[in-house]
């Protein structure tokens, strides 16, 4: 039996369109092998959607150090840029919205005179 999907992690779909573009550990290469490429992915997301610090990344997705690691030379490499680009094809623009209650902004920001409305 499968095991139900996490929240912030990929589904097989999403996994097969990208997994391309990450590393595979070929044969006879030496030093410690990847952690399951799919899992640090979805730790990478678990960071980038939960805003927590990489210190907090919960211990399925393996060392977070390690996680941060691929993390840096993936980014380096240019590897989410590709599947950005990846991504964006068959992306369904329809439904989004920005909310503007969410944006904060400084008191000044919207260009009022010091010292506010004077009374008549």
């Amino acid at each position: 039996m499968k095991a139900p999907q996490r929240r912030y992690e990929m589904s097989d779909n999403e996994w097969k369109r990208i997994s391309s573009y990450f590393p595979v550990r070929k044969a006879g290469i030496k030093g410690r092998p990847y952690n399951d490429v799919r899992t640090t992915v979805n730790g990478i997301i678990w960071i980038a959607r939960s805003g927590a610090p990489w210190r907090d990344l919960p211990e399925r997705y393996g060392k977070w150090n390690t996680v941060y690691k691929c993390f840096a030379k993936w980014q380096e490499q240019g590897v989410f840029e590709k599947v950005f680009h990846e991504l964006r094809i068959e992306t369904d623009l329809q439904d989004i919205s920005i909310d503007s209650t969410s944006c904060k902004a400084h008191q000044h920001s919207a260009g009022a005179k010091k010292g506010g409305l004077t009374a008549m």
